[in-house]
């Protein structure tokens, strides 16, 4: 444990440093007032930088993200960029070679963060260039690959609470890709980091020294103009078929984001009425005053749409988290006491993926290990290629051929040529014409749900969130299910159990477990899976559920559901004391 002289030591150099007006006020308030535990805390760690960047609390400090911390991380990357960047950088002589494009969104010192990551690439002697104006997160993905730049900066915590900011990096041409490339020729531009190059970048960055020793120019950098978001918005309309319906009506709501105008104008260009916004949550706000969590997924977060919905009978409702990279569906639902059912991701990834193979795509097609078994189900029905990855798109994206990719957090990649990134404006594209054309046809996305369920098995899927205030509660959670694994899951026997941080699953190890589940008569379940890990960017346990039911028929449906949601809340009930939380 630091010493109290010692942890007041470190902040006191930390504000010799810090270019930072209010984190210097607000770290030298808590020295003056001696709150010495507040002052621990900010000083026991540092902020760790992993295949998900940087993601924290603002705040001064080593263990909070701040000026500091990300001119290190930019300098670290820039350090970096320059040991393994050929010279003049990648490039097709369409771009900018060699640069490092950086976007940022609306959260509080995202701007003020881009702009010293610009100056620490000036600096350091490598070319930067920021996106316009706040802007979504695939808009960033989409200028790294279309200028053909050597790496890509986003800033933003996605969904994570209004406090938070983080740092992700994508890279151009990333060290480690060659088979991949091999293969599919520019196929790895753009993509998110993966092991080991997250670990190296981590090392340049512990590497940098003082901050009076990084150079940080006024200048030097290129902000980008509209034509960045123009070619961007022209390339959306690639996912879409030309001719078909567009005669449908949306409730759109951006959280707070930056979403609203790049999804406003996407929807126009592609010939859709204009999305009805929920104006309470359109404009962007740092604070996210209407919710706790901006994340659709969380209760509550869309109960201000389904308002907007009751009034004005849309279609379909949409959502997009605060960096728009996630889409939302919500359909109409007269049993529910709001009107409007919100769709899980395994639905929303099962309907693109049956809607473009309707539209004949071809190319692999890919989800994660906790998302559900009904895509690879409607891929060898359609006879194109599946693969499952670990959760994220910096491993979805590293698919040779990839032609559509999901996980279950309300992720779709739907133009991985042109976005290597989960996507949620294009998403929300192709689910509003998947909607449009089952209305031209008197049918409803709920409809073509049934559809699935009986031709394949109803594929129930849930999730066990757990959410933590001491984050050593989650490695002795996963001590105890690798110890004492359990036997029995509600009435589901644990047929296999897979370790898999082990080096002999096929996947890259990686912090988790599996447990196959056999069937039961009883139930009426067929098989099963669930999946547990601790969450990449949240101090969360998260822990994945899916129980198949064969369908017979039409009729049968609504006790399937019945059936499948009491299994899964046993389910969870069993997992949550098996493993202590």
């Amino acid at each position: 444990m630091l010493h109290l002289d010692d942890v007041t030591a470190q902040a006191t150099a930390w504000l010799a440093e810090d270019p930072d007006p209010e984190t210097r006020a607000e770290l030298g308030a808590l020295i003056d007032a001696g709150n010495s535990a507040e002052i621990a805390d900010r000083f026991a760690g540092t902020l760790s930088f992993g295949t998900a960047g940087l993601r924290g609390e603002l705040g001064a400090g080593p263990n909070r993200m701040n000026r500091v911390v990300v001119i290190r991380a930019a300098a670290g990357l820039a350090a970096f960029l320059r040991r393994t960047t050929p010279a003049g950088g990648p490039g097709d002589g369409t771009g900018l070679p060699g640069t490092v494009v950086i976007g940022y969104d609306a959260r509080y010192k995202s701007a003020e963060f881009a702009r010293d990551t610009a100056a620490v690439m000036v600096g350091a002697g490598l070319r930067a260039a920021l996106l316009p104006r706040p802007l979504p997160t695939p808009v960033l993905a989409f200028a790294v690959r279309h200028l053909g730049a050597a790496a890509g900066v986003m800033v933003t915590a996605s969904h994570n609470p209004p406090r938070d900011n983080g740092y992700k990096v994508y890279l151009g041409a990333p060290p480690g890709a060659e088979e991949l490339e091999a293969r599919e020729p520019g196929a790895s531009a753009g993509t998110q980091i993966v092991p080991p190059v997250d670990a190296e970048i981590a090392a340049d960055i512990a590497a940098v020294g003082p901050l009076s020793g990084v150079p940080r120019p006024d200048d030097g950098w290129v902000t980008l103009g509209e034509e960045i978001v123009d070619a961007y918005l022209a390339r959306t309309g690639a996912v879409l078929t030309e001719g078909a319906p567009r005669n449908l009506r949306i409730v759109h709501t951006a959280l707070h984001g930056v979403g609203t105008a790049t999804v406003r104008a996407a929807f126009a260009r592609a010939g859709f009425p204009e999305p009805v916004p929920v104006p309470e949550q359109a404009e962007p706000d740092p604070d996210f005053p209407t919710v706790v969590f901006p994340n659709p997924e969380e209760s509550g977060v869309m109960d201000l749409a389904f308002a907007t919905a009751r009034a004005e009978a849309p279609d379909l409702v949409l959502a997009n988290d605060p960096d728009a990279d996630r889409c939302a569906v919500a359909v109409a639902d007269p049993t529910r006491e709001a009107g409007w059912r919100m769709l899980r991701g395994d639905e929303v990834g099962a309907l693109l993926a049956t809607h473009l193979v309707h539209k004949r795509a071809r190319g692999t097609f890919a989800a994660t290990i906790v998302s559900s078994s009904l895509l690879s189900r409607i891929a060898q029905a359609a006879g194109v290629p599946y693969t499952e990855t670990l959760t994220g798109f910096k491993w979805l994206t590293r698919v040779p051929e990839l032609r559509f990719a999901y996980e279950e957090a309300l992720g779709y990649c739907a133009d991985p040529s042109a976005v290597r990134d989960k996507d949620g404006v294009t998403a929300a594209l192709l689910v509003a014409e998947l909607a449009a054309e089952l209305k031209a046809a008197g049918r409803t996305v709920s409809d073509l749900l049934d559809d699935l369920a009986l031709e394949y098995g109803l594929h129930a899927t849930d999730q066990l969130s757990v959410r933590v205030a001491d984050l050593e509660l989650i490695p002795r959670a996963m001590e105890r299910l690798r110890s004492r694994p359990p036997e029995r899951l509600a009435q589901l026997a644990v047929a296999r159990t897979e370790d898999l941080a082990r080096d002999d699953t096929g996947l890259p190890p990686t912090d988790g477990l599996r447990y196959r589940l056999g069937g039961s008569a009883e139930s009426g379940v067929r098989e099963g899976r669930v999946i547990v890990r601790p969450s990449g960017t949240e101090p969360k346990l998260k822990c994945y559920l899916e129980v198949v039911l064969p369908v017979a028929e039409a009729a049968e449906l609504p006790r399937a559901r019945e059936r499948a949601a009491a299994v899964l809340e046993a389910v969870k009930a069993d997992l949550s004391g098996a493993a202590g939380v």
